[in-house]
């Protein structure tokens, strides 16, 4: 081979190319920076890179297309810069914080002597529109941290980052990362004069004319790093797509998931609240609530008597003592309630069950025939949530998990943790979710307990989301400090993800209390505990469900199932006896009978999204019937009251979607 050839590796074969070639080139993408192109930068030996990167002798390349995962990374980050870019030109006192990608867009955070206002964004996207019109090119350039420190004067956050180097926060790695420090430029498509620059890894689209749709969302006030000891910088939240149908669809679903908020139809439907006087994150339920709430927990309790489970309950405060023995202290402090001094003692509001849960395991010797033991509580429990991430009923300082601890000895672990994710998956179709996937965390930087005990619960688990054929990704380091686990994540009816159920194979906690059982041969073992989280927790359950639905839960759920309307206030008297009719088969029902006229009492119940209403005038009275009206508006007349009560009782019987 010359020594003016290369070889390279692209799409599984090996291509012979020119010294120098980039690997835009060797994928045969154009080298304009303007123009929406499918493929936007290249994995390189596993790495992500700009297509401007000169391959080496050896390489295997892969092409990013702006559509993938990582192509959406790459598009929100390039837009964030291009955003931090349209802000100095409009603000030149703003100094510089970080801007990576996130979820669904990206953000950038800037110290800036006012907030922005809903004026000030509407100018920085106009500004952004201009600069991807002009197509500047993102440049790439390795630098010195001396270089480093002299192009950065002025900008004292971009400063303190290029001390940190690689040894960044996750979210600053977007600016800071590997071995070296590297800046990009914004250059002129024409002249090649420098317009922008940044620090950053990278890597970016060739240019800015390479963004097809992007979005400014909102601003708020964020601290720098995360951390309330740093200065308040104000953040700014964008969302940028592969093309303009996906954008729309993605505002689309934004829109419906506010129309659906839990906390407004938490409000409306008279269902919850979160009284000052209580304090943040700690919510009460009304009547309407608890009769939800109770249903859920209700039918969970039948489906766990079913499946061999046995009803604890627990404290909600305990020594320090115990969390000091489980390891929580030590791992878990940060998130806890502050202590009570108490006669001497220091007590805790638990974070946790589990440690109660061990603590009956422990009451007394256990045989092998004992196990598996199934322990089940709905058990509230307290986190100290930072009042910035406390969000409604989805991410509470006080809840109820429906935790269960199962003890078994090693032979039964596979089959219990394949029974688990059956039961788990089972039961969450019940209340009408769908689609499901996994995911398996593995061990983290910092854990507890001995390297092959982790090793075996991850193959463990592993097995068990084989046997189970969910579909699943590993999340390398993810695992909590104790334990690794499977998150079992749903898709609500506009298509979000929510991580819901969780287990967790645990070799620390039994170790950490010295539980034991008899074995067939008399020799005392070590059980292995297994942590199971169904709903995660009732309150967030709960929220994601009237998200889900909406707030119009299927008949079994409602916590109204049919509203009696009469003609006029004579008729009030036969629909009492068809309410009574429908009690008998322990049917949710109410009259209307206030002072409002026909249509409004229509309009209210379609408001408080009663699945059935069940109008009669004189005619129906006559025949011995009503008129059915349903949730969606249609209704059949003249429906004999047997038959209308048979119906309702049939839907709520058999968890009917209507």
């Amino acid at each position: 081979m010359s020594a003016q050839q290369l070889h390279v590796i692209l799409a599984g074969s090996e291509h012979v190319v020119a010294a120098g070639t980039t690997a835009g080139a060797a994928l045969g993408v154009p080298s304009a920076t303007t123009g929406h192109a499918k493929v936007i930068a290249a994995r390189v030996n596993g790495e992500l890179r700009d297509l401007a990167v000169p391959l080496a002798d050896g390489d295997r390349v892969e092409p990013v297309e702006i559509g993938s995962e990582d192509g959406r990374a790459i598009l929100r980050h390039s837009t964030a810069h291009v955003m931090a870019q349209a802000v100095q030109e409009l603000f030149p006192q703003a100094k510089l914080g970080i801007g990576p990608p996130v979820q669904d867009g990206f953000y950038y955070d800037f110290d800036v002597p006012q907030p922005f206002s809903p004026d000030d964004l509407k100018a920085i996207e106009q500004r952004m529109r201009a600069i991807v019109k002009q197509g500047q090119r993102f440049a790439r350039r390795v630098v010195s941290e001396e270089a480093a420190r002299a192009e950065l004067t002025g900008e004292p956050y971009k400063l303190e980052l290029v001390g940190l180097k690689g040894r960044a926060a996750e979210e600053e790695s977007v600016e800071v990362g590997g071995a070296d420090l590297t800046m990009y430029d914004n250059l002129d498509a024409r002249t090649g004069e420098l317009r922008w620059k940044d620090l950053c890894r990278g890597p970016h689209l060739p240019g800015t004319g390479h963004i097809p749709a992007f979005k400014l969302m909102r601003s708020g006030g964020a601290y720098w790093r995360g951390s309330e000891k740093n200065p308040q910088l104000q953040r700014i939240y964008g969302t940028a797509w592969e093309n303009r149908d996906e954008q729309d669809k993605y505002l689309h679903m934004l829109a419906e998931a506010e129309r659906r908020d839990h906390r407004r139809l938490g409000a409306e439907l008279d269902l919850f609240s979160f009284p000052a006087e209580i304090g943040s994150g700690l919510p009460v339920f009304h009547p309407k609530g608890g009769i939800i709430r109770r249903i859920m927990e209700d039918y969970s309790r039948r489906r766990h008597e079913e499946a061999g489970y046995e009803f604890v309950n627990t404290p909600h405060v305990t020594k320090a003592e115990l969390f000091e023995t489980s390891g929580h202290l030590g791992f878990y402090k940060d998130s806890m309630f502050p202590p009570m001094e108490l006669e001497g003692a220091e007590y805790y509001a638990k974070p946790m069950n589990c440690p109660m849960h061990v603590l009956i395991y422990k009451s007394r010797g256990r045989s092998y025939r004992e196990l598996p033991l199934r322990l089940f509580e709905f058990g509230t429990v307290y986190r100290f949530e930072k009042s910035g991430v406390v969000h409604g009923l989805t991410r509470a300082r006080g809840f109820t998990q429906d935790d269960s601890h199962i003890f078994c000895t090693p032979g039964q672990l596979a089959g219990e943790l394949a029974s688990l994710l059956d039961f788990v998956v089972g039961l969450l179709r019940d209340f009408g979710l769908t689609e499901f996937t996994a995911e398996l965390s593995t061990r983290p930087e910092k854990y507890v307990g001995d390297l092959a005990e982790w090793e075996a619960a991850e193959a463990a688990l592993k097995q068990a989301l084989d046997a189970s054929g969910l579909p699943y990704v590993i999340a390398e380091g993810e695992g909590a400090f104790y334990a690794p686990k499977i998150d079992v994540h749903v898709r609500d009816a506009i298509g979000r993800r929510w991580q819901l159920s969780t287990l967790q194979v645990d070799f620390q906690e039994p170790g950490r209390f010295g539980i034991e059982y008899q074995a067939a041969d008399g020799s005392r073992l070590r059980p292995y505990m297994i942590h199971r989280a169904l709903f995660g927790s009732i309150e967030r359950f709960f929220g994601i469900l009237l998200e889900h639905y909406a707030g119009a839960f299927p008949p079994w759920l409602a916590p109204v199932q049919v509203v009696g309307i009469p003609i006029a206030d004579t008729h009030v008297p036969y629909l009492d006896k068809v309410a009574a009719k429908l009690r008998e088969h322990g049917i949710r029902v109410e009259v209307d009978d206030s002072a409002d006229r026909m249509q409004k009492k229509i309009r209210n119940a379609q408001r408080q999204k009663v699945p059935y209403m069940l109008l009669a005038g004189e005619e129906d009275i006559a025949a011995g019937a009503v008129s059915f009206r349903y949730r969606s508006g249609e209704q059949k007349n003249g429906v004999p009251v047997q038959e209308a009560v048979t119906e309702i009782v049939a839907a709520v019987a058999q968890r009917v979607q209507v």
